[in-house]
């Protein structure tokens, strides 16, 4: 074995987006485009390190989803960490490792940091998509100037420090070699299985399969399955068959795994049968997102964020109340609703776990979520699908109640916020570009302007100051908000590989019980046609519609 150095050249377009960097297969398999990345990354961590410290001695966590190129993706960036000075890196077996548990891990064993190989809930297979992101030592993703710094650093990377190694057995437990680095394959399930435990009465959940409680969770051929298996169906005792797609694929067996009720029909469809379980669940690619499901009944993420909020104490890691909430700016107000009943703190922040990962480490939130079905707590710094799975269920064993009757008392008490996200995928982008100039330039026009019946009091395009490090994240998403608290948002997404995604979001606040029943698009079409007349959406993409509407 030894360490090379090999000459290359830069790649364009290395900027890491919301969650990481995420590209087609095809763009991550030229030769050294990865390789790059990685070693401006270990530059930039050698350079600046977590409180001054460099890498020279220090633990990373390796992991990723299994989609299509993880396990070669895996072998290269050990041989890159075994020649840039990591002492240590704790790898999933297999090279697995879903995103919440990978937090679990950094937090758990105190690693300095970890790479996390994942394009979450976009496609896999040789013509999908890869993702690779770095967590800090907090278990949460990078902050903007770190993964700003690894940017700037990709456009001057001039050589590769690698090791010529042979690739190592990443099925085998237990700790191997690679130069000077020690390497332990670890149980991917493990110690995130021990922090699902501090948190949930598992008595109480055992009893509820025994005495016949049924539920369906599609795991989408994605990773979430090993642990689904693992926690409800080996520890809790739910019958074997309660975990469906549970064997992660490198092509999600051509499933698009994101969880909503587009991609998850089939669970949708499960759970519309005479014959439906009382719960319903799916996770998408790397675990980290969920979708809720009751009997003929889909629960919107919103929803189950403000649900969760006001019902948090039942959970015995929540017992004694909650800290604070937070949800992302294109999320419903659904929980601002909640919070405001309860004396609780309720923070509005960019899209992006990362901004929450500040508030949870600063001890003002406990509860946290986004619209794109990701909720999480202070547990990990990642959204987590089955801790969500888990919360539920709880809830339902501490009420008595179903899905269905848990969130129409909701609706009751607080009044239902319908709510949509309209994605407009594949857009050129230039066209994304100047679509999102012009609303721009039109908002100091908007303010006081009437459509129909509602009259617009703030257009602006969200700007956020970060409370704990006085950091500010501008153009952020655009925002119309009308006199009924009504809303309209315009936000181009960051997790595409493929010309621009737009997406659309539109709520509305119905507080009156026999008005709570309305198809959410049918209650919207209103504030659709005035997202059309500010933006000029379908002239402008030429699409008729979006592609997905949730």
């Amino acid at each position: 074995m030894a360490i090379q150095t090999i000459p290359t050249q830069p790649f364009a377009g290395q900027r890491p987006g919301t969650s990481g960097l995420r590209k087609k297969v095809t763009v991550f398999t030229q030769p050294y485009y990865l390789e790059n990345f990685v070693q401006a990354l270990l530059d930039v961590l050698n350079a600046s390190g977590a409180d001054g410290q460099t890498l020279q001695g220090e633990t990373l966590v390796l992991g990723g989803d299994g989609r299509f190129y993880n396990r070669t993706a895996v072998q290269v960036i050990l041989k890159l960490a075994a020649a840039n000075g990591v002492a240590c890196v704790l790898l999933g077996q297999g090279g697995i490792l879903s995103t919440p548990a990978a937090s679990a891990v950094i937090r758990h064993r105190q690693a300095f940091g970890g790479i996390v190989l994942s394009a979450s809930h976009n496609p896999g297979g040789p013509e999908g998509d890869f993702g690779i992101k770095y967590n800090a030592g907090n278990g949460g993703p990078a902050n903007e100037a770190l993964t700003e710094a690894v940017y700037t650093r990709t456009q001057l990377v001039r050589e590769l420090r690698i090791s010529d190694a042979s690739d190592i057995d990443i099925d085998r437990l237990g700790l191997q070699q690679l130069e000077q680095m020690q390497i332990e394959v670890i149980d991917p399930v493990a110690d995130y299985a021990a922090v699902m435990r501090e948190l949930f009465d598992f008595e109480m959940l055992r009893g509820m399969f025994r005495r016949g409680f049924s539920l369906r969770v599609d795991a989408m051929n994605a990773v979430g399955g090993p642990y689904a298996r693992a926690i409800l169906e080996d520890e809790l005792g739910a019958p074997a068959g309660t975990v469906v797609n549970a064997e992660p694929l490198e092509d999600f067996g051509g499933l698009h795994p994101d969880p909503n009720p587009v991609n998850a029909d089939n669970l949708i469809a499960h759970m519309q049968r005479p014959d439906a379980p009382d719960f319903g669940a799916a996770m998408d690619g790397d675990a980290d997102r969920n979708m809720v499901v009751g009997r003929n009944f889909v629960v919107a993420p919103s929803d189950s964020l403000a649900l969760m909020t006001a019902y948090a104490r039942l959970i015995p890691g929540y017992q004694d109340g909650l800290r604070g909430v937070a949800r992302s700016m294109p999320t419903s107000a659904a929980v601002d609703r909640v919070a405001k009943a309860m004396g609780l703190p309720c923070f509005e922040t960019p899209t992006g776990w990362k901004f929450f990962g500040n508030l949870l480490d600063a001890g003002r939130v406990s509860l946290c979520g986004e619209e794109s079905y990701g909720t999480g707590s202070s547990h990990v710094r990642e959204k987590d699908g089955l801790w969500a799975i888990l919360f539920w269920l709880s809830l339902q064993g501490a009420t008595g109640r179903s899905v269905e009757a848990l969130v129409r008392e909701h609706w009751r008490v607080y009044g239902r916020n319908y709510y949509t996200r309209h994605d407009y995928e594949g857009i050129a982008v230039d066209t994304a570009n100047t679509l999102m100039a012009d609303l721009r330039a039109a908002l100091p026009a908007l303010p006081g302007h009437c459509f129909g019946y509602r009259r617009v009091v703030l257009a602006d395009d969200f700007s956020y100051a970060d409370p704990v490090d006085g950091s500010v994240s501008g153009q952020q998403g655009i925002r119309l908000v009308f006199d009924d608290g009504a809303r309209v948002i315009f936000r181009l997404s960051g997790t595409g590989t493929e010309g621009a995604t737009l997406r659309l979001y539109l709520e509305r606040y119905e507080a009156d019980v026999t008005k709570q029943d309305q198809p959410v698009q049918q209650a919207l079409t209103e504030l659709a046609a005035v997202a059309e007349q500010v933006a000029g959406i379908r002239a402008r993409t030429g699409m008729a519609g979006p592609r997905v509407a949730t």
